[in-house]
């Protein structure tokens, strides 16, 4: 299985990972994006059916990585003969057209045809096109698809023209590390990558100085040459922040904002809910999909009513209240041990019957 570092989709395989621990699935996890941080080591350390291979060949979104993926190929086909894996799980793209000998799963997280299109409202310009042709040819090689949402699946079938078999499955973490019932701090919590224009972080540091009370922002600020502000009224900035670390965050905020214009699923906003936070979102089908009735949705580029919900629900404690036992109720429908079942079941499929799982 192939895992990026830089951002959701390393939780998720670790959680994946977790979920299946005592499933007799041992994984060999090939990291993608960037070397692994050092608390990442220690969680893919901490399990017992991980092997773990820092390689950290580029993702097919950074800036000319055609080399570097080319060179990752090569080194994933000679794992495969020397591993003989009865399956290859990819949370990537361009891999997918590789000559793989066994069943090939493609994960669609996220991609830019995808994020452009809700972030700019546009196709992205020619300089992308290698791009789609790549991630077009890694999907066509996959035996089966899944994506984490309704939303992102359909993103996927029509901007690539994709008819093959797949299901959306959807994320699902442990509730294990999260305490919904601690006393609560009266300020605002929200993280990601601060540089990325879909995560929409900026909309709330232009809301910060109309909102009365403090807001704590984590994640990284840049990446690749892209940047975000970190500061400005009443914000704390935390860096990037440990998954030990971010628990703690998640249990002491009163409300969790993350003012997406693009999100294929959001495992920031089930940690947070899990942890006893009222979620405010942006509004799009993707977060409406996953939280239905139980978060705030916002307008993606009104900083103003964003800074009226924030303060509305710091002020009514009986909504807030309300809306938090919601988040939570609908956040036990995302679990890992769900999740990992699902996994588990097409894992299974493909391997007992690849020809017959292709086929349907």
């Amino acid at each position: 299985m192939t895992a990026d570092t830089v951002g959701g989709v390393w939780t998720y395989a670790i959680q994946l990972c977790s979920s299946l621990s005592d499933s007799n699935v041992h994984f060999h996890l090939v990291t993608t994006g960037a070397p692994m941080q050092a608390s990442q080591k220690l969680e893919a350390e901490s399990l017992a059916n991980v092997t773990v291979y820092d390689a950290g060949f580029q993702l097919e979104w950074m800036e000319e990585p055609w080399e570097s993926i080319a060179e990752g190929g090569k080194w994933l086909l000679q794992l495969e003969k020397d591993l003989q894996p009865d399956l290859i799980h990819l949370n990537c793209y361009a891999y997918g057209a590789l000559a793989w000998q066994a069943p090939v799963i493609v994960v669609a997280h996220s991609d830019v045809y995808s994020w452009w299109h809700s972030v700019n409202n546009s196709a992205p310009p020619a300089s992308w096109d290698k791009y789609y042709q790549n991630v077009r040819s890694g999907l066509m090689g996959a035996n089966y698809l899944v994506a984490p949402s309704a939303t992102m699946m359909k993103y996927i079938r029509e901007l690539y023209g994709i008819n093959k078999p797949g299901q959306v499955v959807y994320n699902g973490t442990s509730a294990e590390s999260f305490f919904p019932d601690a006393d609560k701090e009266r300020h605002i919590f929200s993280m990601g990558r601060l540089w990325d224009q879909a995560k929409n972080i900026q909309l709330l540091v232009a809301a910060a100085p109309a909102i009365d009370y403090p807001i704590k922002l984590a994640g990284d600020a840049s990446f690749a040459g892209n940047h975000g502000a970190s500061s400005g009224t009443n914000i704390t900035y935390m860096g990037r922040l440990s998954s030990a670390v971010i628990a703690k965050q998640l249990i002491a905020a009163a409300v969790y904002v993350l003012p997406a214009k693009y999100e294929p699923f959001g495992l920031s906003i089930l940690e947070a809910a899990l942890s006893g936070c009222a979620l405010i979102l942006g509004d799009i089908s993707s977060l409406r999909e996953i939280w239905n009735d139980s978060a705030f949705f916002v307008d993606t580029s009104d900083a103003g009513g964003l800074a009226d919900t924030v303060n509305y629900l710091m002020v009514d404690e009986a909504v807030r209240i309300e809306y938090v036992q919601r988040s939570r109720r609908q956040a036990k429908q995302y679990t890992a041990s769900v999740m990992g079942g699902k996994y588990f079941n097409l894992y299974q499929q493909l391997v007992s019957r690849p020809a017959a799982a292709m086929a349907y």
